[in-house]
């Protein structure tokens, strides 16, 4: 497996607890990068890349997306690479931050009709994307990510999160 480095911060009383989110994030991330790793020859380094995650509310994300993305309401996940990288090449030691926000999860998982779980996972893993790379701000970038969340997640026993949906994640 590729190994990584997975750092944790929980910010909201709501969130399992430390080992729970290390125990669940190491199998979904460690996941993604094995399969990036083995079927799109995304190089990583000689010792395992550090990935910080942030486990917060939704007033806390809505802070951050207004500050760095200038859109002043909640989101699910935010993504901050450490470093510029493009896809598929070597990132550097440290990969960057996910942020994911509960109450925008829990909804959302809620409306799509699944599981916490399992729309936790595929905030993760696009998560995750971002920050080797992998975008979406334009339609051709949208298919490549989208194709690659639909592969890991499969992977993981998960269903394509696109099925039927005409407009994906939010740019």
């Amino acid at each position: 497996m590729a190994e990584l480095d997975i750092q944790i911060s929980i910010e909201d009383i709501g969130w399992p607890g430390e080992e729970t989110l290390l125990v669940f994030c190491e199998r979904v991330l460690g996941a993604a990068a094995v399969y990036l790793r083995d079927n799109e020859k995304q190089p990583f380094p000689t010792m395992p890349p550090e990935v910080s995650l942030v486990f917060t509310d939704d007033a806390s994300i809505q802070d951050i997306n207004a500050e760095w993305r200038g859109k002043d309401k909640p989101t699910n996940v935010l993504s901050f690479p450490a470093f510029p990288v493009q896809r598929g090449k070597l990132p550097g030691p440290m990969l960057g931050d996910i942020i994911i926000a509960r109450e925008t999860v829990e909804r959302e998982a809620q409306e799509l009709e699944k599981s916490f779980d399992d729309h936790l996972t595929h905030l993760l893993v696009h998560g995750f994307l971002h920050l080797l790379g992998y975008d979406h701000m334009n339609n051709a970038e949208a298919e490549i990510m989208e194709a690659l969340e639909t592969r890991i997640l499969a992977q993981l026993g998960l269903s394509d999160p696109y099925e039927g949906q005409d407009l994906k994640m939010e740019p």
